[in-house]
């Protein structure tokens, strides 16, 4: 099911809605590059692959490669960084991308709802996913708990504040596999605060936007002109467990 970027079929479809309704599209999708297989993300826009952004941290599978380039373009006025899931929960990335002049960083993510070193994270009971209608409290309760938006907020917010940059994560909702997924899909100011999220139990998307002032003036971007390179010699050390990418549920 994998394709190359950017001569594959679903590229091609993206790119003729993409210039049907005159709007950028960013997807994401399994790249074929010759023998190897990554978790890409991309951006298509007036007939052109404008970015595309291999996973930096790919461990789900054994047969997925591991991209190894940070990645940042123009779009609209704007420069845009990309970060797929597990990428976004290493300050460095977040750090990196914004440094090489990111004002927007899109975080595509499939996360939630899973055990993690807290125990009061973990699995939500399918039942109360398909029970929803007749009983929207429930699940509603495990989404905005500790096992979903909590969760979120434990990082998300600091992600946007120490870097003053907009954060668009998006993340499913229902049923993933064997698995539930919470939503909560939300952008995110330069400032860590929440200006729109999906808050149904179904498909949902939401609309905000985004003020290049905001930006410009972000208390992150005096973290970040604050900065002292010359001390950081420990971030260049090599790390022997390297590549050795664990999560909690695994």
């Amino acid at each position: 099911m994998a394709e190359p970027i950017p001569d594959g079929p679903s590229i091609t479809k993206l790119m003729a809605i993409s210039a049907e309704f005159d709007v950028p599209i960013f997807a994401g999708m399994m790249e074929r590059d010759g023998d190897e297989v990554f978790n890409a993300y991309f951006c298509v826009y007036q007939g052109q692959v404008l970015g595309k952004f291999r996973k930096l941290h790919a461990f789900i599978n054994p047969h997925l490669s591991s991209g190894s380039d940070y990645v940042v373009f123009d779009l609209l006025g704007w420069k845009f960084g990309m970060l797929i899931c597990y990428d976004t929960h290493l300050a460095e990335n977040v750090r990196i991308t914004t440094l090489m002049g990111a004002e927007i960083i899109m975080m595509p993510n499939v996360t939630c709802c899973l055990p993690g070193s807290d125990p009061s994270e973990g699995f939500v009971d399918p039942e109360l996913w398909h029970n929803r209608e007749n009983d929207p409290i429930s699940i509603q309760r495990e989404f905005s708990g500790p096992k979903g938006r909590v969760l979120l907020m434990k990082w998300l917010p600091t992600r946007a504040y120490e870097n003053g940059v907009y954060v668009i994560f998006t993340n499913p909702i229902g049923v993933d596999d064997d698995q539930i997924r919470n939503g909560n899909a939300m952008i995110l100011d330069p400032n860590g605060n929440v200006i729109a999220e999906t808050t149904k139990l179904a498909d949902d998307f939401v609309i905000a936007s985004c003020n290049k002032e905001l930006t410009q003036n972000a208390v992150g971007k005096i973290f970040i002109n604050a900065r002292r390179p010359d001390l950081y010699g420990e971030l260049l050390k090599d790390n022997p467990n390297k590549g050795k990418t664990k999560v909690a549920w695994m």
